[in-house]
């Protein structure tokens, strides 16, 4: 469905970043790290900033968390909880690499007016629980666990729904599946839409796909693989890699617009735009 971009809602968004200062790949943890080639840290820190600066010029309000030497991965502050009408569900991580960054982000929650909740179950925050409309998109198959897909229901009263991940190269939900629309209803769009890439996901998680949002943009593989889809969206302008060119000309024809953004240094350690950025909805100002 063509919208002409002047139509398209922008919604001004809260997001929580984290400077790479300590930045590596000492570790391997998923596909993309390979610590014989490691990141340029202050090249990662030189396009992070270009990323914080985008979402400031675009008018979104952007806290930050302070960086904690060897915590290399802090970066990724999408994967810290998920936070939604001012209560934030803490990461339990299924990586003991990244056990360490539990406890800092849920003190930031608190000391910022959010009311935190201790996760049971493994899930890694806005990696694998996306809010698309008035429904969470929940990932599985790789780092976080089924299980805790009914504890995200029961925190947040909304319904769930499991998506099976089967390519290790999109092993959190945020690598294969965009949100496009952050507000569905008064002040947004009538029903929320995403982008997604079908062989990332098992056929039942593609059939549900399907007929729950049967105008999304839907990707054919990529060769190599690409963290394309690894954006994020104000309802209008979508921030997102400049490589991810076919993906680009399906958004400019559904009326976004699209900004650009490179992040290829922090790709070597699996995550881009979308994973270091994790969105504060609700809690104090």
């Amino acid at each position: 469905m063509t919208m002409p971009s002047e139509d398209r809602i922008q919604q001004h968004r809260r997001y929580l970043m984290c400077r790479p200062d300590h930045f590596t790949v000492s570790y391997e943890i998923n596909p993309w790290m390979d610590r014989a080639r490691p990141p340029d840290t202050a090249k990662a820190l030189r396009q992070w900033q270009v990323l914080h600066d985008t979402y400031v010029r675009l008018g979104h309000r952007v806290d930050l968390i302070d960086p904690i030497p060897g915590l290399d991965d802090m970066v990724y502050t999408a994967n810290s909880g998920l936070v939604i009408d001012g209560v934030a569900l803490g990461a339990r991580f299924s990586v003991s690499e990244r056990r360490g960054e539990e406890r800092p982000f849920r003190q930031w929650f608190a000391a910022h007016g959010y009311g935190v909740v201790e996760p049971v179950a493994m899930q890694e925050g806005e990696g694998d629980l996306m809010l698309a409309g008035q429904i969470i998109l929940a990932g599985y198959g790789f780092r976080t666990q089924l299980d805790s897909h009914a504890e995200v229901a029961r925190v947040f009263g909304r319904e769930v729904v499991s998506l099976r991940l089967v390519n290790p190269f999109y092993y959190h939900l945020d690598t294969a599946l965009c949100v496009l629309d952050p507000v569905e209803g008064p002040g947004g769009v009538e029903r929320a839409n995403i982008a997604y890439l079908p062989s990332a996901f098992d056929e039942r998680a593609q059939s549900e796909l399907l007929e729950r949002f049967p105008d999304a943009i839907r990707l054919p593989p990529s060769v190599p693989e690409s963290l394309g889809l690894n954006a994020v969206s104000d309802g209008r302008n979508v921030v997102m890699s400049p490589a991810a060119t076919h993906f680009a000309d399906q958004l400019r024809e559904r009326g976004y617009h699209t900004v650009p953004v490179d992040l290829s240094e922090l790709h070597l350690g699996g995550g881009g735009i979308k994973c270091c950025t994790l969105e504060l909805r609700g809690g104090r100002s």
